[in-house]
């Protein structure tokens, strides 16, 4: 082993120890390793950041926006919330369409991303139907590991893994050059966790931590909201048309204050605030807040020409995509402190509205709410568009929020973008599986799409790109260039080669498969993909064989993270589901005997090797 190849393992068995160890951070470990590599002598610091000028990298971002703007449109979660409808209370039909369901939309989004949406769904499954949530999270977490081995763009690996096969001469994967593997894979996943589910008993549940956040309906009914919740419906020939609500001093005049304003119906229903500019128009919906201590409510309908609509009682709920509540704190110098609600509201000029006080423990009577002067310490409920409660985090001068309710985290930015962000799929797709393209143009084009469409907008798609991940993956290229000019890469495709011996191609491909295997139980699958895959295409060389078995056993291998939970996707579930270490061995050791199997045999019959 001469000099330079020993250097150049040292800083690669380094750079192993801290991706298992976890500590410093992998992007961290990544600029490390691009700093410390050209003092081998063995690589330029030009060589070690080319890897910020590989198109895969440009890509890989692209997609994780693409994503982001299925995730913001709520693709994914209809998706999720659908499964319910369909599978009603049984077990495995629910199971069978959670897995396939994260399959699917893992191949064309970052798995993890699917992963962090589907846990509330599932959480929500759990609590409807009983099923212990531990006997859905894993089998859901394994379905999308098992998304990276269904299309081209479905993780980072498959993406590293084709650049360099196209830089060695091949021609390279396209986009459906995975599915005919990850399909039966995935069915194999799902009749696999089937069974295995029962070995997740209920026991594992007893940690997992149900949220305490309050929902909506607990503080509709807290602060006595739905015995003031009226809705009307603005007629032709309504006094209220025509004017500014400012001008038209609605509190006064009909002992009742407008919340929200619905206009348009079907899917050109939208919400308006309650703002003094806004003037209403015939066949408005209106949500009032009536004192009915002071306000006859048929007789207001009577005079100023509007129809009461039918109560739910739970309006705040129902309408929880696009309509909030939250409490807030008046510090001390609050602009607020010493003025009666009415007077605060006039003072605030607010899209939000005051629908509630507590004092200590104590709400106060709805009747008593509009004449109650303010103390600091209060707890206020507001109503109104998320848009402006999310706007009170960045303003803590007048107001503090104290909670948000648990449907915060579930609304959906751009939710009536949906049908144009599955067009946006389509496209990027269509492109890509035809080649009209290259690969990384089709996804800037869904990119771009996506903010045409209003899906995603330029500081929510710099956010999306996980930017940790994309370092990590510059910071390992180097490495492959520095193995292949020291030797490293021949020497060890020689010793595999060697160890098989004379038992054949089959042996050849387990053997890639389980060191595969066994080196992503220490660092993630786009590391383990940079490392291996030059030591694939040399067997391939040195066997004089076909070079695309050997880089597709090593895809599939690295998607095949079942026994750790060091993976991004089993760590999320790995707290939801209460899981053990010995949790993954136990349930994932199985399963990937029984993919690399499915593996071994399929590659070369669809991939001949000579």
């Amino acid at each position: 082993m001469n000099p330079d190849l020993l250097r150049v393992l040292l800083l690669l068995g380094a750079a192993i120890l801290m991706f298992a160890l976890n500590r410093p951070r992998v992007d961290a470990v990544a600029l490390i390793m691009i700093v410390a590599l050209p003092f081998t002598g063995v690589i330029t610091m030009n060589e070690a950041i080319a890897g910020f000028s590989n198109p895969n990298i440009v890509l890989i971002g692209a997609m994780f926006v693409v994503g982001e703007a299925l995730a913001r449109t709520g693709v994914a979660r209809r998706v999720g919330d659908r499964l319910i409808v369909w599978g009603g209370t049984r077990a495995w039909l629910l199971l069978t369409l959670l897995m396939v369901a994260v399959g699917v939309l893992g191949s064309v989004m970052s798995s993890t991303g699917v992963v962090a949406i589907f846990i509330p769904v599932v959480l929500r499954i759990a609590s409807r139907t009983g099923i212990a949530p531990s006997q859905l999270m894993m089998p859901m977490a394994y379905a999308a590991l098992i998304s990276g081995t269904m299309t081209l763009v479905a993780t980072s690996s498959n993406l590293v893994i084709n650049y360099e096969l196209t830089r060695a001469g091949g021609a390279g994967f396209n986009f459906f050059s995975f599915t005919p593997f990850g399909l039966p894979i995935l069915l194999l996943g799902v009749l696999y966790m089937l069974g295995a589910r029962r070995w997740l008993t209920a026991s594992a549940d007893a940690g997992v931590q149900v949220t305490r956040r309050p929902s909506l309906r607990h503080w509709v009914e807290r602060y006595q909201l739905a015995e003031r919740e009226y809705r009307v419906r603005v007629k032709p020939q309504s006094p209220l048309l025509g004017k500014a609500l400012g001008v038209q001093d609605l509190r006064s005049k009909i002992g009742a204050r407008i919340i929200l304003i619905e206009r348009g119906r079907g899917r050109a229903r939208r919400l308006l605030s309650r703002t003094p500019e806004t003037r209403l128009q015939a066949g408005d919906v209106l949500l009032l807040d009536v004192d009915t201590e002071v306000t006859d409510v048929p007789d207001l309908c009577e005079r100023y020409a509007v129809e009461l609509l039918p109560r739910t009682g739970f309006y705040f709920a129902d309408q929880s995509q696009e309509v909030g509540l939250v409490e807030v704190m008046l510090p001390d110098g609050a602009a607020f402190v010493g003025k009666t609600v009415a007077e605060a509201e006039l003072l605030a000029q607010s899209e939000l509205s005051l629908v509630g006080v507590r004092r200590g423990r104590q709400a106060i009577a709805p009747h008593g709410v509009r004449e109650t002067q303010l103390k600091v310490g209060d707890t206020l409920l507001l109503a109104g568009p998320w848009k402006v409660i999310r706007g009170l985090r960045s303003n803590g001068q007048d107001l503090v929020v104290l909670n948000l309710p648990k449907e915060f985290d579930e609304v959906l930015p751009a939710a009536r973008k949906a049908p144009y962000a599955l067009f946006t799929l389509g496209v990027v797709i269509i492109l890509m599986a035809t080649g009209l393209v290259p690969n990384v143009q089709a996804a800037l084009i869904g990119g771009l799409l996506m903010g045409l469409f209003r899906c995603i907008d330029l500081d929510q798609a710099y956010r999306a790109i996980q930017w940790k991940g994309l370092i990590m993956i510059v910071g390992m290229l180097p490495f492959a260039l520095a193995l292949d000019r020291t030797g490293g890469v021949d020497l060890a495709a020689q010793a595999l080669v060697g160890l098989a011996g004379g038992a054949g191609p089959y042996a050849i491909l387990a053997l890639l498969f389980g060191l595969t295997v066994v080196l992503g139980l220490f660092i993630v699958n786009t590391a383990n993909a940079v490392l291996l895959i030059p030591i694939g295409l040399a067997m391939a060389d040195a066997l004089n064989a076909s070079p695309y078995p050997f880089a597709m056993i090593i895809a599939l291998a690295a998607s095949c993270a079942f026994m750790t939970p060091i993976s991004p996707v089993n760590t999320l579930v790995a707290t939801a589901g209460n899981y053990s270490f010995a949790d993954f061995i136990r349930i994932g050791l199985p399963l990937t005997l029984i993919v690399m199997v499915v593996s071994v045999l399929l590659v070369p019959w669809l991939l001949p090797l000579y």
